[in-house]
Formats: C-alpha cells, structure tokens, sequence
C-alpha cells in the first residue's frame, strides 16, 4: 500500500497520486494516477479526480464533484456539490502574476494576494477553458470548452468564447433551454420551465 492509501482507507488513491497527510478526502473518492492533493485541500464524498489533476493547498471540493484528467485548481478556489471540471480546465489565482517583485527578487508565498475561483452547484466548466480569478460560476451553469472567462457566470447561464459571453440557457440536466417566448423556457429534457427577469434565468414555481 502507498503511504496515501494507508492515510485514506476509505478512499481509493493509485499509487502514483501524491495526496498530502494533511488533505480531507471523503468516503468513495477515488484519485487517479499522478494526481496531486495539496496540504489542507479537502474533497468531499464520492469525487474523481483524473490523471494528472491538480489540486492546490486548501482548495475545497464538495461531495459527487468530477475533475478530469490534468485540470489545475489552484487555491483558493472552492467548488460545491455536483461541480464538473473538464479535462485540462485551469483555475487562476493571480490577477497580476509576476515571477519577481519590482526589485528583481523572486516572489514569495508572502508578497502576492491569492484569488480564487467559486463555482456553485451543479455547474460544469469545459475541456481547457480558463477561469481567470476573482469570479464566480453560478448554479448549474455551463462553460463551453476553450472558454476564457473573466467575469460572473449566471445560474443557468450558458457561456463561450474569448472571452466567454452567454449565448443561451441551459437547465439542470446540461441540454440548451427552449425558447418558449415572452422570456419563458423549458428543457427538452426534464420538462422543467424557467423564466428571464432581469437578466436572471429562475425557475418557475411548480404547480
């Protein structure tokens, strides 16, 4: 047994991950093969973390969360339940990213303000899109893959390009929202109705 599956029996860890003694894993999670769990970071019940993921000091992930093969998360961003992160996603942490300070000395831990990425429940964020911290993404929301985004995703809110621009709504089940005119929506696939006001998408009161 590698060290990190001694320290979390009840997780499955290859053995070629690196998961700090220090980190919180839940039940069921399983991390794969080069997958990096910093100190303090803390991933919830039944996650998957692919190939290659990593994952930064004091990060939080919720529980049924999937990060795919070589995302970097870096701290502090915080994700909640059901979040999906594809493969190769980045999370920023650094509006001003400089490798030395203006007298030519190497940066430290200590000489920059760490930012990070919120991403609400349920949302999921596309193969190689970058997420440029401060920023939140709403509740199941959607970033399309090789997004850039630099500003507030909305609930429901469909987004992409460069930089990344709603171009639709989207309901729980992932599939694009049906105009149903005069600011309503249903999902082709759950039957669930919503409705635009002001800007937002919300979810009409079931009967």
């Amino acid at each position: 047994m590698t060290d990190s599956a001694t320290a979390f029996p009840h997780a499955t860890i290859a053995a070629t991950a690196n998961v700090d003694k220090q980190a919180d894993i839940g039940s069921g999670t399983a991390i794969w093969h080069l997958a990096q769990v910093r100190e303090r970071a803390a991933i919830g019940r039944d996650c998957v973390v692919g190939r290659g993921a990593y994952i930064g000091p004091g990060v939080v992930v919720g529980h049924n969360c999937k990060i795919q093969n070589y995302a970097l998360i870096y701290e502090p961003a915080r994700l909640e339940d059901g979040v999906f992160v594809g493969p190769a996603a980045v999370f920023t942490n650094d509006t001003f990213p400089r490798a030395v300070n203006v007298d030519g000395t190497r940066k430290a831990a200590e000489d920059w303000d760490a930012v990070g990425v919120f991403v609400r429940t349920g949302a999921s964020i596309g193969a190689r899109a970058v997420c440029i911290a401060p920023l939140t993404i709403g509740r199941w929301s959607m970033v399309a893959a090789g997004a850039v985004v630099t500003r507030d995703v909305p609930d429901y809110a469909l987004v992409a390009g460069v930089p990344a621009r709603r171009i639709g709504w989207v309901g729980r089940s992932g599939n694009p929202l049906t105009d149903d005119g005069d600011g309503r929506f249903v999902c082709p696939i759950t039957g669930d109705r919503y409705f635009e006001l002001g800007g937002a998408l919300l979810e009409a009161a079931v009967n």
